[in-house]
């Protein structure tokens, strides 16, 4: 037996398919998630006192600007609250504290109330990997939070295997920020060095935990941007291919 002892899995691209819930939504005549999150908060500001909807989007454009840099350049993402709160800030306006719950918790469960599809293959592998390894998720939260991504986990079968999870809105920071693994590693209760990890981006899920002593597989079965010049230990195209390359790396 090698000296992995812990899996750490990614979640978006990895465990679920980023973005295969907007055919859904458009299938049921709703909006796109980027237009619905809009229009929510359009919508509440509107009630309590008529504004101009381009004049709200403009607004929200700047916040998830703002939010982009900050999570890029120094791995923390805002809660969606905090995020909204920036984005009332910039219009000078404000909303009863009712109205301001009622459009996070719109935001916060949208991928949970319609969700994207879980990743082909994953759950039986994931079973099977759960009896040899510890497993933890360590995910990035953009706009749904970690108590959501449980949630929408949970509902495809896909969290019982893993007996931690670091999502960045809990833990302070985002990916490849050391915190992350150190949180998961605290959580399996092995050292940052006896896990390898596995996701769909070569700088975060790749380059990040290697830096950290980590090994790394890169998964491209949705997402396969990354695959010329990633650095991974090994490259899984589908889940089929995962439980023998973690093999391999441990061998």
């Amino acid at each position: 037996m090698g000296t992995i002892k812990a899996i750490t899995f990614d979640l978006w691209d990895t465990l679920v398919v980023d973005d295969s819930d907007e055919a859904k939504r458009a299938e049921h005549g709703l909006r796109s998630k980027f237009d619905e999150r809009r229009h929510l908060l359009w919508e509440a500001l509107n009630d309590a006192e008529p504004i101009d909807l381009e004049t709200v989007r403009l607004a929200y454009n700047v916040g998830d600007a703002a939010f982009n840099k900050v999570w890029k350049e120094h791995h923390i993402t805002w809660p969606i609250a905090e995020r909204l709160w920036i984005i009332l800030k910039g219009l000078g306006r404000e909303l009863p504290e009712t109205a301001f719950d009622a459009v996070v918790r719109a935001h916060a469960e949208m991928e949970v109330n319609i969700p994207p599809d879980a990743m082909p293959g994953a759950a039986p592998v994931l079973e099977r990997l759960a009896k040899r390894y510890k497993l933890c998720i360590v995910s990035d939260a953009i706009v749904s939070p970690g108590n959501c991504l449980r949630r929408l986990l949970e509902n495809h079968g896909l969290a019982a295997p893993f007996s931690g999870f670091a999502f960045s809105d809990e833990v302070g920071h985002s990916k490849p920020h050391r915190s992350m693994f150190e949180s998961a590693a605290g959580q399996l209760g092995v050292e940052i060095g006896e896990m390898l990890h596995v996701g769909d981006r070569d700088h975060n899920d790749v380059k990040g935990p290697q830096q950290l002593g980590m090994k790394a597989i890169l998964f491209t079965a949705s997402r396969d941007v990354d695959k010329a010049n990633t650095t991974a230990d090994a490259i899984c195209e589908s889940f089929d291919e995962l439980e023998a390359a973690i093999d391999r790396l441990n061998a």
